[in-house]
């Protein structure tokens, strides 16, 4: 399966902004075993790129797809994928990360905010697009944007949470982000994985009621 086709069917993303990532491993497989398969490290962890050599071996052959994000140049690009990225994600347009995506064939999520943005990062061959900072803007904005881009995947980010991550997919989203509600910082640097298994399970739960 491909990347989009996990987040079409999981209808989730679940992104990792911590200090300290004891086992990445270890973190995939209790997301994964939650319902969440498709997962985003950060660039704004200390040494991700060892994270994610690590955790991409030990999951090459498990469900988990396993991507970086806050990728904000060519370099750190081209050393994601290096690492075993299976996806790049970035926090707005940067056409040199969707360049090295494009040549190497690596799905690449730009963020964007406007119908201007939107198109621009369509055009440069973002396979979704990322629309960061969702919460403020809320669900219907996402509606608004398919107005003028039906074919456009759109993947909202920031202050989504299982109480409105629902409202998010009934207005047109490919997938949504789920951040710290489902792994909190100190739950992942404790390595404390039967409680991030809990959470995503809850939001998962929630994507259907």
């Amino acid at each position: 399966m491909t990347v989009l086709d996990v987040l079409r069917a999981d209808r989730v993303l679940s992104v990792v902004r911590a200090e300290t990532i004891p086992d990445a491993a270890a973190l995939c497989h209790a997301l994964s075993s939650g319902g969440i398969r498709t997962v985003e490290l950060t660039f704004t962890t200390p040494g991700v790129l060892d994270v994610l050599r690590s955790a991409a071996d030990a999951v090459a052959h498990s469900d988990v797809v396993l991507g970086v994000g806050t990728v904000l140049n060519g370099d750190q690009a081209r050393a994601a994928i290096d690492a075993g990225a299976d996806f790049l994600v970035t926090p707005g347009i940067r056409p040199e990360v969707a360049e090295v995506a494009v040549s190497n064939e690596v799905p690449v999520f730009l963020g964007a905010l406007t119908p201007t943005e939107v198109a621009v990062a369509a055009d440069l061959g973002s396979a979704a697009v990322k629309i960061f900072p969702a919460a403020g803007f809320g669900p219907g904005y996402l509606s608004d944007l398919h107005g003028p881009y039906p074919d456009v995947d759109l993947l909202p980010s920031g202050g989504i949470t299982a109480e409105n991550a629902r409202a998010y997919l009934d207005a047109g989203a490919l997938a949504v982000c789920a951040g710290t509600g489902v792994v909190p910082p100190a739950r992942v640097a404790a390595g404390d994985w039967d409680d991030i298994t809990v959470r995503a399970r809850t939001f998962v739960t929630a994507l259907s009621s």
